[in-house]
């Protein structure tokens, strides 16, 4: 005789994505109190406590309210002054009710009327109100019923809608009792829908559109590893991306876009849009935030709002000429010029070109000069702030000098910068005029930071090969990184030898060529996504090719920033300047 065949598993494809109805343990509650509009009390707790369809207990008591209960809700609730005269107050049942609902979901038939009840009276006692999940059998039933299936949503009529085992009284246990059936009732109605988890049923309470519901069958078949998905739309044989994104877990990420944690009204429009959804798995995180950058780079996708257009970056060009100045561009070009970035803003570039010209006398105009310096001096140079090369004030060599300071000052030690102002914005403070230093400090804090982007991207882009490993859990994660772009993601599992992972990373790697410098091979978001990587804790180099450092002093951090421009004195200084320049 055959065997049967075994029972199909309770959620086979979405185990991950939430807790199974079937081991949710349900605290259905119900409340009922004296009615007064300013002084309404509890009179009554009532609890059951039901998990896969039976009932695991009860909790009733009444309350005693140290109020007066009114005759007409004394003659709704059957409830009187006498009866609750010798129950036992409030601060005695409330620990004894969160002890019983601890680690459950709460439900209730118009969630917010008990729930509120059940805050105000923890804030009242001093205790921590607990952090339930809560289900509002109300809410969950306007969303599930139909108009001509049931008159309105009250606890009598879904009572009879549901053919409850016990009428509703208004007494709490009894009302909690006709609750529990009514929730069974509705659960049993959205079982076909695909409804498996609590996550899916709290849905129903809030308003997701059904057309919006349905596509989360799209995260089904997706699996649960890192990688990148793709929003696309299909419409007459032509596909556009419309948005891509990564995640740890593509499964679980994706299925909540369609799930009301999903708040943003254009990712909302972009579900709408959408006609399915593509995965791209991938081996590590930092191949997913990789691989998210190049193809938000390669599709440009409609929704997609960050990294677009890696290319519109600004740098600063020291140009190669008899008097060299300094010029904001968008291209590094193999033409032997100093370059120094990136930066995202042009503002950003100008704060820090205007930092050099208030340390350095360096040139503002921008007419080709002839190393003869016939032309005449402009205001700058009556004023200190240039050394007018334009007039023969300054040889091409002195000039020259000046510009290697410059250079260094972008590509070893920024120290000379700070140094170059110190003596103004002494003054300045000195003379009280707190905003211009303010002015100054921010543009040295931005070249310092740039300083540090700079360096941090043109010492990775430098070196021909990395190979780095670091720990995930029982695994290791491997990389290669070649002149600044990632050429190999790999994952050696417990039985495997990481050293051997590695060598068929190496050998399997993509073949990067160097870009001209400080560029990488790749773009600027995407090496800083590597730093960040190789910086992080536990990261151990296998295989370096090249020299991954940077210069010790072309990076100044905040406090050594304020310490070199106003020097020791700046205790001594007024509080309003420490206030406007710290």
């Amino acid at each position: 005789m055959a065997r049967p065949a075994p029972a199909p598993a309770l959620q086979s494809s979405l185990t991950d994505l939430g807790t199974h109805l079937s081991e949710v343990t349900f605290c259905v509650v119900d409340l009922e109190t004296t009615g007064g509009a300013e002084t309404d009390m509890i009179t009554e707790f009532g609890a059951v406590k039901v998990r896969g369809g039976q009932v695991l207990g009860e909790f009733q008591t009444l309350v005693n309210p140290r109020s007066h209960i009114p005759p007409l809700i004394a003659v709704l609730t059957g409830i009187t002054n006498t009866m609750v005269a010798s129950a036992p107050p409030l601060r005695e049942v409330l620990p004894a009710f969160l002890a019983f609902a601890a680690g459950t979901v709460v439900v209730a038939h118009n969630a917010p009327f008990d729930v509120g009840f059940l805050r105000r009276a923890c804030e009242s006692l001093d205790y921590p109100f607990p952090r339930w999940p809560v289900l509002d059998t109300a809410a969950l039933a306007r969303q599930i019923l139909l108009r001509d299936e049931v008159r309105n949503c009250k606890l009598r009529t879904l009572s009879a809608h549901f053919r409850t085992a016990v009428t509703p009284n208004h007494r709490a246990l009894t009302d909690a009792q006709a609750t529990v059936d009514v929730l069974h009732g509705l659960i049993e109605r959205v079982g076909n829908l695909g409804v498996g988890t609590i996550e899916d049923l709290q849905e129903f309470t809030r308003r997701v559109s059904p057309q919006r519901r349905a596509k989360r069958t799209w995260a089904a078949d997706l699996p649960e590893r890192p990688g990148v998905y793709l929003f696309v739309s299909e419409h007459e044989g032509e596909r556009q991306v419309l948005y891509v994104g990564k995640s740890k877990n593509l499964r679980t990420r994706v299925r909540s876009y369609f799930t009301a944690a999903e708040k943003r009204p254009r990712i909302d429009e972009m579900v709408r849009v959408a006609t399915g959804v593509e995965a791209v798995p991938c081996a590590t995180g930092l191949q997913a935030d990789v691989t998210e950058l190049r193809l938000i780079a390669a599709h440009s996708p409609r929704y997609n709002r960050r990294s677009k257009h890696p290319d519109r970056m600004q740098w600063i060009k020291i140009t190669e000429e008899a008097f060299p100045r300094l010029s904001v561009v968008r291209t590094v070009r193999e033409d032997g010029a100093t370059y120094f970035g990136p930066f995202s803003r042009r503002q950003a570039a100008e704060d820090v070109v205007l930092a050099v010209y208030d340390s350095f006398p360096l040139r503002q105009c921008t007419p080709r000069l002839s190393a003869a310096g016939t032309g005449t001096a402009c205001a700058l140079a009556g004023m200190g702030r240039c050394c007018a090369p334009c007039d023969g004030s300054v040889s091409p060599d002195a000039y020259g000098g000046i510009v290697a300071q410059v250079r260094d000052t972008f590509s070893a030690d920024a120290r000379p910068a700070v140094a170059g102002v110190r003596t103004r914005l002494l003054r300045l403070v000195d003379q009280q005029r707190f905003e211009e230093a303010a002015t100054i400090r921010r543009r040295l804090e931005t070249l310092t930071r740039t300083g540090a982007r700079f360096h941090r991207v043109a010492s990775l882009a430098r070196c021909a090969e990395i190979v780095a490993a670091r720990r995930d859990g029982p695994d290791w994660e491997i990389h290669v990184v070649r002149h600044g772009r990632l050429a190999a993601s790999g994952r050696a599992g417990p039985h495997d030898v990481p050293q051997a992972v590695a060598r068929a990373l190496r050998a399997t790697a993509e073949s990067v060529l160097p870009s001209p410098a400080p560029l990488p091979a790749a773009s600027i978001e995407e090496a800083e996504r590597i730093c960040d990587w190789l910086e992080q804790p536990g990261v151990r180099l296998i295989e370096i090719t090249g020299d991954w450092a940077w210069p010790l002093h072309a990076v100044i951090d905040h406090e050594t920033l304020v310490t070199h421009a106003l020097g020791a004195g700046l205790d001594a200084r007024p509080t309003a300047a420490t206030e406007s320049l710290g």
